[in-house]
C-alpha cells in the first residue's frame, strides 16, 4: 500500500514536472517536440508489453488478455466521442492566436482529454502492483512517468495563447496528474480486493495504452516532416524499456 502511494504521487508528481518545465519553454519546436513524444510513445508501448500485456498472460488465459486488451481499446475509442483527439496540437495553437475567447473552450476540452485518457494509466501503475513482481510494477510506473514529462509540458502552452492567467494554468494542468494519482489507487485496490481480475485488469490496462500509442502519439509525431526521427526516438524509447525490465524485473 505505501510503495503503491508513492507510485502514485511519483506518477502525478511527473505530470507537474513537466507542466513546470513547460513554463520555461513553451515554444518548443516541432522537431524536439516529435523527438521527446516519440520517445515516449516507445516507453509507452515498452511499459504495456512488458509490464502489463505479458504478465497477463502469465496469470490467465489468452482469451483474457485479449478480451483485456479489446475492451481497453474500446474504452478510449469511447473517451474520443466524448473530447478531442490529444493530436494537432499546432492546429489548436495557431487558433488561439486569432480568437482566444472562441478557442478556450476547445482547449479546456483539450485538457478533459488528457485527464480522461490519464484515468487508465494511473490504473496501469496501480494494476502492476497486483502481482507479486514489483520490480516490474515499478517499470511500469516508471515507463508512465517518463511519458507524463512532456505530457505535461504540452498542455502549458495551449491555455496560456489562450489567455488563461499562469497560475490557473498550474492548476489546471497539474488536475490532469491528481487524476493519474487517483486512478493509481483505485487500480491498486481493485486487485488488492480480488486477484481474479487481474488478468483483465493488466491486459486492459495495457490496451489503453497501446491505443494511446497509436491513435494519439504516433500521428501528432509523424505530423511536421520528422517523422524519421521520432521513429528512431521511439524505438530508443522502447530500448529503455526493455533494459528497465530486464535490471529491475
Amino acid at each position: 500500500m505505501y510503495l503503491a502511494l508513492i507510485t502514485a504521487l511519483g506518477v502525478g508528481g511527473a505530470t507537474i514536472a513537466g507542466v513546470l518545465i513547460g513554463f520555461l519553454f513553451q515554444k518548443v519546436p516541432h522537431r524536439f517536440n516529435d523527438i521527446i513524444l516519440g520517445f515516449a510513445a516507445g516507453v509507452m508501448l515498452g511499459a504495456a508489453v512488458l509490464g502489463l500485456i505479458i504478465p497477463s498472460l502469465e496469470e490467465g488465459q489468452v482469451w483474457m488478455t485479449l478480451a483485456g486488451i479489446l475492451t481497453g481499446a474500446l474504452f478510449l475509442n469511447a473517451a474520443d466521442y466524448l473530447t478531442p483527439h490529444l493530436h494537432r496540437i499546432t492546429g489548436m495553437e495557431q487558433e488561439a492566436h486569432k480568437n482566444r475567447n472562441s478557442s478556450l473552450n476547445k482547449v479546456m476540452l483539450f485538457v478533459m482529454a488528457i485527464a480522461i485518457h490519464n484515468l487508465p494509466e494511473g490504473l496501469a501503475a496501480g494494476v502492476g502492483f497486483g502481482t507479486e513482481d514489483v520490480g516490474n510494477a515499478i517499470t511500469v510506473a516508471l515507463g508512465i512517468a517518463l511519458q507524463n514529462i512532456p505530457e505535461g509540458m504540452v498542455i502549458v502552452s495551449p491555455l496560456i495563447l489562450a489567455g488563461v492567467p499562469r497560475l490557473r494554468v498550474f492548476f489546471i494542468a497539474s488536475f490532469t496528474g491528481v487524476i493519474e494519482i487517483i486512478g493509481t489507487m483505485i487500480g491498486f485496490g481493485a486487485v488488492s480486493a480480488s486477484s481474479a481480475v487481474l488478468p483483465f485488469a493488466l491486459a486492459f490496462a495495457g490496451g489503453t495504452m497501446v491505443y494511446v500509442v497509436s491513435d494519439e502519439m504516433i500521428p501528432e509525431t509523424h505530423s511536421h516532416g520528422y517523422e524519421r526521427q521520432a521513429t528512431y526516438a521511439l524505438l530508443i524509447g522502447f530500448m529503455v524499456m526493455i533494459l528497465m525490465d530486464w535490471y529491475l524485473g
